[in-house]
């Protein structure tokens, strides 16, 4: 993957923009959150209220509810405790309010992002995830991807009520005395230089964290889905060893973050503490000369607390910005790499394919120069079965790659029925293909599930007609719970033979035109051979076919064999149907 760096700006506004379907829900949330201005404003009323009241004062707020000079104390203490309970009341109902709207956008924002994710990962070339690996972009989209709800719902919303309350107690702190709202503004540039300098040093800091907390992840899934190799070797220990080295990095890193967030904090309280002090050594000053009641002053320091609490929460906010924007680079990252196999605009359907296959001069290479295949050309009839024989790292595997496109060729042109592959639907060209792998591929789910994973609309007399001709249908129904018994991940419930013959079964359900079979015997016992033999045969008639194999018995029964040595064609055994190839 490309290294690419990304502006906070440029990380923002595309992370806003992903959230564009769920504008109007955060335009109300932000309309909700907005509504804490005011009451943050009017709470601290009611305590300067009962301390003018009890000082005899004649300035009382909120007075233009009583009638002028005529109310008792007990009334003023009354109408004070009505505002402290009526303010709590509405400002609760707007947290509530404001936490179960933001929890459902938020959590339909993240689920909207990983989908997308998700979605890109499965269609970048395995030449990428050759490279880097699965666990790096599962991190991606399960950790990563909850930057835009971090940014979105817990960023946004609150830093823009912050500014607005900052705005709305400075113009009321200057209404009551202008003196001290400058004071309590005089930081206010300490504030935001401590801010901008810790950003950028948390910024740098998650990212380094989450680089290495994706290789922890790594380093887990690799053992935990190697796990009967780990046991065999008794590697136990030296696994543990090296997840809690990694973690040891990861860890660090984090106490960095921290310590950076703890500065950080430690140097904002001191500035705010310094301001407070000031503002309330002049305003005690004010009070002692008359030129200021002991309800203002206190209504200032009310003021002032709540003067302090947006720029903190705007100062954190920012803190959590930076993790949030370190995930977003590498999400975007990710997004951006490009699909090495794509689609044309204009590419043609194809229902059914006649099975005709030809390469001519196929050269291919991973990583652009280290080629594996080297001019590669031969002609196959439709119904053709063909054997392909090598040594391991012949280029066997990846000469059916080349035909699914999971990789397309360096140079040279792949026809089916006399057109370029590039030129089909990426789908149905896909669809024209059943592979049968070493290693049959099962999830962990029900038998049945798994047979109809080539067809996942298929009738369940389908599926079992499948299994019947994959040879497949009586171990299935001595297990405990028949075709909804379930395999286990990977199928580790079933022996290999059991799990080949359900790849098999899938094979016939899904009665594609062209199979690739590759190395389909080679990890069972003789007996079991036989039997699979047998469902392959039938599997095999009518279709045109690639048989990946080194045993002699199952290459002979081919209509003709090809000889991989070094990328290229070694030798062609004359074929017992019309097959041309050009040895390279």
């Amino acid at each position: 993957m490309a290294s690419r760096r990304y502006t906070n700006f440029y990380l923002l506004m595309r992370l806003l923009r992903q959230a564009r379907p769920y504008w109007p829900h955060l335009v109300a949330l932000l309309v909700i959150s907005f509504l804490a201005t005011p009451l943050a404003l009017l709470m601290p009323l009611p305590l300067a209220m009962v301390v003018d009241g009890l000082s005899g004062s004649k300035w009382v707020p909120g007075s233009w509810l009583l009638q002028q000079g005529t109310n008792s104390l007990t009334e003023v203490l009354v109408l004070a405790v009505v505002f402290l309970v009526g303010l709590s009341l509405l400002d609760q109902v707007q947290k509530l309010a404001s936490s179960l709207l933001g929890t459902y956008v938020g959590e339909k924002t993240l689920l909207g992002f990983r989908a997308q994710i998700f979605r890109h990962v499965q269609r970048l070339s395995l030449g990428y995830h050759d490279t880097k690996g699965t666990a790096d972009s599962n991190y991606r989209i399960h950790w990563d991807a909850a930057a835009i709800q971090w940014i979105a719902i817990y960023g946004l919303p609150p830093s823009s009520t912050a500014c607005l309350t900052l705005v709305g107690m400075i113009y009321v702190t200057a209404r009551i005395n202008g003196q001290l709202a400058l004071v309590a503004l005089a930081v206010s540039p300490v504030l935001f230089l401590i801010t901008f300098v810790a950003s950028r040093r948390l910024r740098s800091g998650w990212e380094a964290t989450k680089n290495l907390e994706s290789t922890v992840y790594t380093v887990v899934q690799e053992v935990l889905t190697s796990l009967r190799v780990v046991k065999a070797f008794g590697q136990e220990d030296r696994e543990h060893g090296r997840f809690v080295n990694h973690s040891g990095e990861s860890m660090r890193a984090r106490v960095g973050v921290a310590l950076v967030e703890g500065i950080f904090g430690l140097l904002f309280g001191v500035t705010l503490a310094v301001g407070t002090g000031l503002v309330l050594f002049i305003g005690g000053r004010e009070v002692s000369r008359g030129n200021l009641g002991i309800g203002e002053l206190v209504l200032v320091m009310g003021y002032l607390a709540q003067l302090y609490l947006p720029v903190q929460v705007i100062s954190k906010g920012i803190a959590t910005v930076q993790n949030a924007l370190a995930s977003a680079q590498r999400v975007f990252e990710l997004l951006d790499e490009a699909v090495e196999v794509t689609e044309k605009r204009d590419a043609r359907p194809l229902r059914r394919a006649g099975g005709a296959v030809a390469f001519r001069n196929v050269s291919f290479a991973y990583n652009g120069d280290d080629f594996v295949l080297r001019g590669v050309s031969f002609g196959v009839s439709a119904g053709t079965r063909v054997g392909i024989a090598g040594a391991t790292g012949a280029g066997k595997t990846t000469l059916m790659s080349l035909l699914f496109r999971f990789y397309d060729p360096t140079t040279g042109q792949i026809l089916l029925d006399g057109v370029d592959l590039r030129d089909y639907k990426l789908a149905d060209l896909r669809n024209q293909f059943s592979l049968v792998l070493q290693e049959p591929v099962l999830f962990s789910t029900t038998v049945a599930e798994n047979i109809a994973y080539a067809r996942p609309e298929a009738t369940e007399d389908e599926i079992v007609e499948a299994a019947k001709a994959a040879n497949a249908h009586d171990f299935i129904v001595n297990l405990s719970n028949g075709y909804q018994a379930l395999v286990g991940e990977r199928g580790v419930r079933l022996s290999g033979g059991e799990r080949q013959r359900i790849a098999l079964a899938r094979a016939f359900l899904k009665d594609a035109p062209i199979l690739i079979l590759d190395e389909p015997t080679s990890s069972v016992d003789i007996k079991t051979e036989a039997v699979i033999m047998e469902a392959m045969e039938r599997l095999m008639s009518g279709r045109t076919t690639f048989l990946i194999t080194h045993r002699l018995g199952i290459l002979a029964s081919c209509d003709a064999q090809l000889e991989l040595d070094a990328g290229g064609i070694s030798s062609v055994t004359p074929p017992k149907s019309p097959i041309a190839a050009d040895v390279t």
